[in-house]
This record gives C-alpha cells, structure tokens and sequence, in this order.
C-alpha cells in the first residue's frame, strides 16, 4: 500500500502551483524555501518575477544556488513612452 504525501509536501505543491500568486517568500523556513526553490527549477517555472522573490529572501543558500547555476535577471531596456524634445 502506498503511502500518502505528507502535508508539507502537499504545501509545497501547492505553493509551486501558485508562485504566481505569491508576494513574499520570507517567512518560509530555510529549507522549505530551498526544497520550493529546487522544486521550482525541475518544473521549469524560473520566470523573472519568480526569480525575484527567491531573491528577495536574502536565503544564503538560495542565493549561493543561484550564484552556482550562474542564474541572472533579464534586463529589458525601458524605454520612454514620449520624447521631450520636439521635433
């Protein structure tokens, strides 16, 4: 008989489920926010807003998994909506 996933198992599902959802990642314990940042990664759901909750968390193993991966923000250049020069 299998048996069944634990509870925080569950909430981790769930939380990678929703990450979208999520503001802030700082009250999580340790490794639960480095089980959630890994279970992050092999679901291929790193999006930048993601990313920057991840580091947000100031998580010093968060951070040194991040660093090793060689894992960077995408700048996109912002551009202005109107000139204030005349033509």
């Amino acid at each position: 008989m299998r048996t069944p996933p634990s509870l925080l198992s569950l909430t981790v599902e769930s939380a990678l489920h929703n990450l979208s959802n999520i503001s802030d990642l700082s009250p999580l314990p340790d490794h639960i926010l480095l089980d959630l940042f890994l279970r992050t990664l092999q679901a291929g759901k790193l999006t930048e807003k993601v990313l920057k909750l991840f580091l947000a968390t100031g998580n010093d193993k968060v951070l040194s998994l991040i660093e090793a991966l060689n894992i960077q923000h995408i700048l996109t250049p912002v551009l202005p909506t109107r000139c204030s020069e005349k033509f």
